[in-house]
């Protein structure tokens, strides 16, 4: 299945997933695309202007980067998808309306052993690796 075949029954994708599929192909792809080589590879019956739109509203939103590529621009992303998912994690800290509540229900709802993962990351440095931790212990 190519990743702009999805949708709903009327033909619509929800929300959010044509976003999501961009992201997708861009972070499967080995340099930035232009959104020609994007809607080829999203295939799907789009239109080019909503490719374009889709790449600039990610591309405001610093998800991506772009460049110069003749009369178009070349996108890719900032950072890889956990990069990507740490981003909305600190937006929505940022931007909620209690940082200690929003923490405090997070934290509170983790499996055990994702707990003990934050804790040992939280202690021991984010530089090191969750599988050095697992080792050491």
């Amino acid at each position: 299945m190519k990743a702009g075949s999805g949708g709903t029954a009327g033909g619509r994708r929800p929300n959010g997933a044509l976003a999501s599929e961009v992201l997708t192909v861009l972070q499967e792809a080995s340099e930035a695309l232009t959104a020609g080589q994007v809607l080829e590879r999203l295939g799907g019956g789009l239109a080019y202007t909503t490719v374009v739109t889709t790449l600039s509203r990610l591309y405001d939103k610093q998800v991506l980067s772009r460049v110069s590529s003749g009369r178009a621009f070349a996108y890719a992303p900032v950072t890889d998808a956990s990069g990507l998912t740490a981003r909305r994690m600190h937006q929505v800290l940022a931007y909620g309306p209690d940082r200690e509540q929003m923490l405090t229900r997070f934290v509170s709802d983790l499996a055990t052993s994702d707990a003990t993962l934050l804790r040992a990351l939280l202690e021991n440095g984010v530089e090191r690796a969750p599988e050095r931790l697992e080792r050491e212990e």
